[in-house]
């Protein structure tokens, strides 16, 4: 009885950990599936746009009140159009995924969604932290010796 006492105890006590990327390993991932320069967007770019948006965070999340919404994983991704968490009123899902394939340390799906958005959007513009820390700007210490 001890010992199940115990391990239930255990099993409490484990928390989900998030990936949160260095950078450099962050630009290497995006440059190896197709990122440098795709849509016209630098790597160093996309390194920015991550960094603003979630830190390098996996499971970054974020509730937007006004638009009932919410964004996902480490492109901060919108559950109205990109992805589907069940929740979001008028959801075109996009990606054709549930929102929750945004939260893997694995970012195979985030990368192939954020593809997918900015196809269909034609840019990236979409993210108010492109605009406010990454358009018009010197990026390079975003990928500076990182070998990419």
């Amino acid at each position: 009885m001890k010992a199940l006492l115990m391990l239930g105890l255990l099993l409490l006590s484990v928390t989900v950990q998030a990936k949160v990327f260095e950078h450099c390993e962050f630009a290497r991932i995006l440059k190896n599936n197709g990122m440098a320069g795709y849509a016209g967007i630098s790597l160093a770019s996309w390194v920015c746009l991550a960094q603003h948006e979630s830190g390098y965070n996996t499971q970054a999340t974020t509730y937007h009140p006004g638009s009932n919404s919410s964004h996902y994983g480490i492109f901060q991704i919108n559950s109205q159009y990109g992805c589907d968490d069940g929740k979001t009123p008028r959801a075109v899902n996009a990606c054709g995924i549930p929102c929750s394939a945004l939260l893997q340390d694995d970012i195979t799906q985030a990368i192939q969604c954020v593809k997918k958005v900015v196809k269909d959007r034609q840019s990236n513009r979409g993210w108010v932290s492109w605009h406010v820390h990454c358009n018009n700007r010197d990026l390079t210490q975003y990928i500076r010796n990182c070998g990419v």
